[in-house]
């Protein structure tokens, strides 16, 4: 007894959702465009965040670049309490950002045009590719260590402040 055949549209359908998954796979290898950079070549500075009178003092790396600002804590396995990424804007902005190749969990301080949180989000999944956004124009995203915010009492509103001496992008 022979098999019976598949229709040739089930077939083609099938080829087509191949070539466009493997298309899909061939540009989420490609959107991290630029060479991974140790972070050792980053710029730091301090930051320090008050909070009802307690203040929270960082030592943060500066993506003061677009490929530092596309990589980010990308790839980095462990993050420090007390350390972090700070990403200033040009001006300010909605800001949107995604976890992809992220493997710790981070908070994300959006700092506002007043150099005030505008908006903490927790805990943001490693690896997930859901674009997370600050909702309003910010200055500059702050990226912690996933709860270390709700750990250390900061909240909306809290005055965020850092140092970027020489730096272009100085902002507070």
């Amino acid at each position: 007894m022979s098999r019976p055949r598949r229709p040739l549209q089930l077939t083609a359908v099938r080829w087509a959702l191949g070539i466009v998954l493997a298309g899909t796979l061939a540009a989420s290898c490609l959107a991290q465009s630029q060479p991974i950079e140790s972070l050792t070549h980053f710029p730091r500075t301090t930051l320090d965040i008050v909070s009802h009178g307690h203040r929270s003092h960082f030592d943060i790396w500066i993506a003061d670049t677009p490929a530092r600002q596309e990589q980010g804590l990308m790839f980095v396995r462990d993050l420090p309490p007390d350390e972090g990424m700070i990403f200033p804007q040009d001006a300010p902005q909605v800001a949107h950002f995604w976890m992809k190749n992220t493997y710790i969990p981070l908070d994300m301080v959006f700092v506002g045009k007043d150099g005030r949180i505008a908006q903490i989000i927790a805990n943001a999944t490693p690896f997930s590719l859901a674009v997370l956004s600050s909702d309003v124009p910010v200055i500059a995203v702050l990226e912690i260590d996933g709860g270390e915010a709700k750990q250390l009492g900061i909240q909306v509103g809290d005055r965020v402040s850092w140092s970027l001496t020489g730096h272009p992008k100085a902002k507070p």
